[in-house]
Order: structure tokens, then C-alpha cells, then sequence
């Protein structure tokens, strides 16, 4: 079984790929379940907690996180939606797209969200903390948005060119 599954190539912003809208997938079908199975492999490849589709560059909404010690149980969201935030907390990020690259970002402390399951199912989940802020984070990935465009013009050109002085060196 694992062979057949593939590492996907994870876009490294400034990549303007990453700024591109996903659109909702239509139908859950073998196709999507294979992106999922080689999105879960990158991600735990990278190593990762969380991906979105439109970081493998697949401009469809799918994100997929593992916030487990373990490593073992994978959440899959098709056609993510928040339906509802509460309260606001500050917390740390990183990003696979932004390597090396951390920063305090503020987010809804505990939200409600709405999506299909990878057999295309619908369901709720309520998430606060760590599982929150990475549904968050990984829903901005399907809406185009990246955290570093949280930051200050300033921050976010530092950035910038260290990732793209880094691309160069590699």
C-alpha cells in the first residue's frame, strides 16, 4: 500500500502560487483520496502538523493535520468553513511554505467548523488551542493567505528576501 503513495513538492513562499484561491471540491472520489493519502505522507515527511492542498500546489479545498504526539491520527477536512469563532489568543506559527520562519500570530481561540470527511461525509467539529489555530492556519492556505501576511510590511519583505536568498543558495 505505501508504495504507491507519493511525496508532493510543498511551495516555498514568496511562491505567488501560494496567494491563489482554492475552489470547493465537487465530488469526494478515489482522486481526492489519493491526494489525500500522498498529502499525509508529505506532511509527516516534511515533518509537519498541517497541509493544504494549495501548498502541493492543488488549488482545491482540502487541508489535512496531525497535532498527535504519535502521529496517528490524522484529521482530513474537505471543504473546511468556520462557522463560528470565540475569543482571540496570540500563539507561535510556523509554516511548511515558510521554513525556518516562526512568529506570534492572533487567531479565535475556540471555533466551530464545518466540512466533509475523506469519504465525503459531512460533519461539525468544535477545536480550541493547538487544533484551532492550525485549522485557521491552514483554512488562510485555501483562502490564498499566508501568516507571514499577518505581519508588518517590514517583517513580511525581511522575510521575503531571506526565503528567496535561501531558494537561491539551494
Amino acid at each position: 500500500m505505501l508504495s504507491n503513495m507519493a511525496l508532493l513538492d510543498i511551495l516555498i513562499y514568496p511562491d505567488p502560487r501560494l496567494h491563489i484561491q482554492a475552489r470547493s471540491v465537487e465530488r469526494v472520489d478515489s482522486r481526492i483520496q489519493t491526494l489525500i493519502e500522498d498529502m499525509s505522507e508529505t506532511m509527516y515527511a516534511a515533518p509537519g502538523i498541517g497541509l493544504a492542498a494549495p501548498q502541493v500546489n492543488v488549488l482545491e479545498r482540502i487541508i489535512i493535520i496531525d497535532i498527535s504526539e504519535s502521529k496517528d491520527s490524522l484529521l482530513v477536512m474537505v471543504n473546511p468553513e468556520i462557522i463560528d469563532i470565540e475569543g482571540s489568543a496570540e500563539q507561535e506559527e510556523g509554516c511548511l511554505s515558510v521554513p525556518g520562519i516562526y512568529a506570534q500570530i492572533n487567531r479565535g481561540e475556540e471555533i466551530r467548523v464545518r466540512a466533509q470527511n475523506k469519504e465525503g461525509k459531512p460533519f461539525e467539529l468544535v477545536a480550541e488551542g493547538l487544533l484551532s489555530v492550525c485549522i485557521q492556519h491552514e483554512i488562510d492556505h485555501l483562502n490564498g493567505k499566508v501568516f507571514v501576511d499577518y505581519l508588518s510590511h517590514l517583517k513580511r519583505d525581511r522575510i521575503k528576501k531571506k526565503m528567496l536568498k535561501t531558494q537561491r543558495n539551494a
